[in-house]
């Protein structure tokens, strides 16, 4: 089997922690005698630094034109410090979700018993997390109409959905809940009691819930939800969500697995499925190896299993349940005794490639260093 992937390696640490994913493709290639071609593409603040344009042309035909994309990460901070800058990285990635018609990100949310202990929550409210956010990803007020007065005192962001855009990600988040490894329960979170927006998603989903007789849907208003994902995470089954709430709850769900760098995401639409970790580019740790790969060496993982390759999506998701309990992590999760992001990434191909037995121990195993004596 052959698979065409493009590649965003995008800004700060996304080229890094890109990397690595690459690699463990390349180990899954030679151990399964598949192939994958690896196309380059630009975006983000590197795209604007290189052709002035935060989307090249270049990089939607590619994207238009292949099996799967894996995205590094987009930002910078001399366009986020720069409230007047006209061109800004996040136009590209907003501009390749409408190319594409991405219209759902989804992000899994779990938690790993070996980093109880660095979550904000104590470990009786975190066994037993597993659930998935559905965010609508190409309307509401991201998308809006944006004015600002001549004067600059009065500033608008119009938020504006249709039945349609709410019942085609609500479908997927519907069609999720019903299967075999799920709990049959919906939550739509919304802002229903203030929000004429949240009114038409309320009352859609409704009318939805019918033709899905085995799922369970309850709703939830935003600032509650918020407040419940760090009380009673466990409650939740598959979220769907508005764009704007999805951006900001899934950030704060992901700190229940004890680091931004840990979760993956995939977004879908009609055809093509972007894969990415959720975590930004962090620019303050860039070039140092020091980033955190494991965001996106799962978001490949994702990749793996939307391309048919359920096996090996399985053991990549091995392999990183390997590292945490071993205790070889990036510094984000352990300040003192941390491996290199670099390493990380070797030790997980030499997990998928069946190099690593199954007993290791620690202190054969430098700091820095994969080398297993």
């Amino acid at each position: 089997m052959t698979k065409n992937i493009v590649i965003i390696e995008g800004d700060g640490i996304g080229p890094e922690v890109t990397r690595q994913s690459v690699r463990i493709l390349n180990t899954i290639a030679e151990k399964t005698g598949n192939e994958f071609n690896f196309t380059y593409c630009l975006m983000g603040a590197d795209a604007i630094d290189k052709t002035g344009n935060p989307l090249p042309d270049a990089t939607i035909e590619a994207c238009l034109n292949c099996d799967a994309i894996l995205l590094g990460a987009i930002g910078h901070p001399k366009y986020d410090n720069d409230p007047s800058a006209k061109v800004r990285p996040e136009q590209g990635l907003l501009k390749l979700r409408k190319s594409l018609q991405l219209f759902a990100n989804i992000r899994p949310i779990n938690t790993y018993p070996s980093l109880h202990h660095l979550s904000p929550l104590k470990n009786k409210n975190l066994e037993g997390v597993d659930f998935i956010i559905f965010r609508e990803l190409t309307g509401g007020i991201y998308f809006g109409k944006k004015e600002l007065s001549e004067d600059g005192t009065k500033a608008t962001d119009d938020c504006v959905y249709s039945k349609s855009e709410i019942e085609r990600v609500a479908e997927l988040a519907f069609h999720f809940a019903q299967k075999p490894e799920r709990r049959k329960k919906l939550t739509l979170i919304d802002k229903a009691n203030v929000l004429e927006t949240s009114r038409l998603w309320r009352k859609t989903v409704k009318e939805l819930s019918e033709r899905y007789p085995g799922v369970t849907v309850d709703y939830m208003f935003v600032d509650n939800a918020a407040m419940q994902i760090i009380q009673n995470p466990k409650q939740f089954d598959v979220v769907l969500t508005e764009n704007m709430f999805g951006d900001i709850l899934s950030d704060e769900a992901s700190v229940l697995s004890g680091s931004l760098g840990l979760l993956p995401s995939a977004s879908v639409g009609k055809g093509i499925v972007l894969f990415e970790p959720i975590h930004g580019s962090y620019p303050q740790a860039a070039g140092k190896d020091i980033a955190n790969p494991l965001g996106s060496i799962l978001s490949a993982a994702m990749m793996l299993e939307y391309l048919g390759m359920n096996e090996e999506a399985a053991l990549i998701r091995e392999a990183v349940n390997w590292t945490l309990q071993n205790g070889f992590v990036t510094k984000d999760l352990d300040p003192v005794n941390f491996y290199f992001t670099s390493t990380i990434g070797e030790l997980i191909c030499d997990y998928v490639s069946g190099r690593i037995p199954g007993s290791v121990k620690k202190d054969n195993i430098e700091l820095r260093k994969s080398t297993i004596i």
